[in-house]
């Protein structure tokens, strides 16, 4: 039961994203500053994971992949739609 649980949280994890970046035509991090649908606090979110570990590239760890989205992007882009982010509303 422990390892089915395991496996539907890291399903949602991966899935989870992926759904969302193709819907909505998310392809870099700037995408996700600039998406009108998305409440502020939910771009903070969504670019918080896509910066995390979870979505490193194996044998390069300064470049992140979200499943649903072309390329990986390296964390510096990232760092720097968060930075965006915080300019606009505020951290």
């Amino acid at each position: 039961m422990h390892d089915m649980l395991q496996q539907v949280a890291s399903n949602a994890m991966t899935m989870g994203p992926a759904i969302l970046f193709q819907s909505m035509q998310l392809q870099r991090p700037i995408d996700v500053v600039k998406a009108a649908a998305l409440p502020a606090d939910d771009k903070r979110t969504i670019l918080a994971a896509w910066a995390s570990d979870f979505y490193a590239v194996d044998s390069k760890p300064a470049f992140r992949h979200i499943p649903g989205t072309p390329e990986p992007v390296p964390i510096d882009e990232i760092r720097f739609a968060l930075k965006e982010l915080d300019r606009r509303y505020g951290p």
